[in-house]
């Protein structure tokens, strides 16, 4: 018997190209890639982008203030890094890295004979891989049990602690750089990798909001006396910001969800904005796919908590932002394709090529971009 197979090739062509994956791919050498934040938080370079007519303009972020539209709004996400990687042995003494992929805030232990349990999510790390029921003890008051396991090193596993949760990771796990960065966490990173307005508590990611890391204190002060607003959000940043997507046609991609807050004063603050006619920029894409998140859960601008799984592509539109600050993204990622859909594919690509051109430093610890 004989089956008729779609040509493949002809299936693909059919795609328009802001909707073929391959479309947001390019190649960047790996010593493009930032192994290590600038000297000075607020020493990295800036890239501003004309959304209108296409225009770039290499800067410095110290001068952000110079390029940001006169009275914007800027909505920061405020959620806080925790060392989530935390590393323990199996009986038999083999050792197992696991990361914690459940944000802090959605954990509900239950107590059990003294002890506190919560199913969660992670990613687990050994040389050879655990089954189901193993026990991986990280010290005598915190253990888990693995339970099911998942795609892509992903497993569902059970908590048990004595004392507090949030106390323990601090107190025994590390930074979970991206896996792009290609050492350990350091001493340096515990500050670096956060940003200067994070709350405590609002711990929780397990990446950090990185457009949010080149801003200082005085940096802050400099915009509030200049005019502009703040505002603040929380996204707690899951592992899969880095995941690629991996449909050829993005429409088909699914997004993971993540648990976003939107606060009251926030909402009054952009309602106002956009009554006056300023201008919203989001810090970084957390914050956008919040400010979005909210409108598409809710239809308009209001105070919302509760979970987002909202992906932003080419056709999209915009309902509350009007620009961003974002680092340079990873090639066939959600967060190259969300930009491109703020200021057009082609441009977003010509912006890029300049990037690469003017040796701008690329991803968590690399530069910055500013789309006005």
């Amino acid at each position: 018997m004989t089956h008729n197979i779609p040509n493949k090739r002809y299936l693909f062509m059919e795609i328009p190209p802001d909707f073929q994956l391959q479309s947001y791919s390019y190649d960047l050498p790996e010593d493009r890639i930032a192994q290590e934040p600038s000297q000075q938080r607020d020493g990295s370079r800036l890239l501003v982008l004309d959304k209108k007519d296409g225009t770039l303009t290499p800067a410095n972020f110290v001068d952000i203030a110079q390029y940001l539209p006169e009275g914007a709004l800027l909505v920061a996400n405020n959620s806080r890094v925790i060392p989530a990687r935390i590393f323990g042995n199996k009986p038999t003494g083999g050792q197992v890295e696991f990361l914690l992929l459940t944000p802090l805030p959605l954990i509900t232990p239950k107590e059990e004979n003294g002890w506190q349990t919560a199913t969660v999510e992670g990613l687990l790390r050994a040389s050879k891989t655990p089954k189901p029921h193993t026990q991986v003890t990280f010290s005598e008051n915190f253990h888990l049990i693995t339970e099911t396991p998942g795609p892509f090193g992903r497993w569902q596993a059970e908590l048990r602690w004595k004392g507090d949760l949030t106390t323990l990771f601090k107190e025994m796990g590390h930074l979970p750089l991206p896996p792009y960065i290609k050492r350990p966490d350091t001493e340096a990173d515990k500050e670096r990798y956060q940003t200067t307005y994070s709350d405590q508590t609002k711990t929780g990611s397990v990446a950090a909001p990185t457009a949010g890391l080149h801003f200082t204190p005085k940096i802050r002060q400099t915009l509030m006396d200049k005019g502009f607003g703040w505002a603040e959000v929380t996204l707690y940043v899951g592992y899969g910001t880095f995941s690629p997507v991996r449909c050829e046609d993005i429409r088909d991609h699914t997004m993971h969800s993540e648990y976003i807050e939107v606060p009251k004063k926030t909402a009054l603050a952009i309602r106002q904005a956009k009554k006056e006619g300023r201008p919203v920029i989001s810090i970084g894409t957390t914050s956008a796919r919040t400010l979005e998140g909210m409108f598409q859960e809710c239809g308009e601008i209001t105070e919302f908590r509760g979970e987002t799984d909202i992906f932003i592509a080419p056709g999209y539109q915009f309902q509350v932002i009007d620009g961003i600050l974002t680092n340079f993204h990873l090639p066939e990622s959600s967060l190259i394709i969300m930009i491109s859909a703020l200021a057009g594919r082609k441009t977003i690509f010509s912006a890029y090529a300049c990037a690469l051109e003017n040796n701008f430093r690329f991803f968590s610890y690399g530069d910055a971009m500013l789309i006005r």
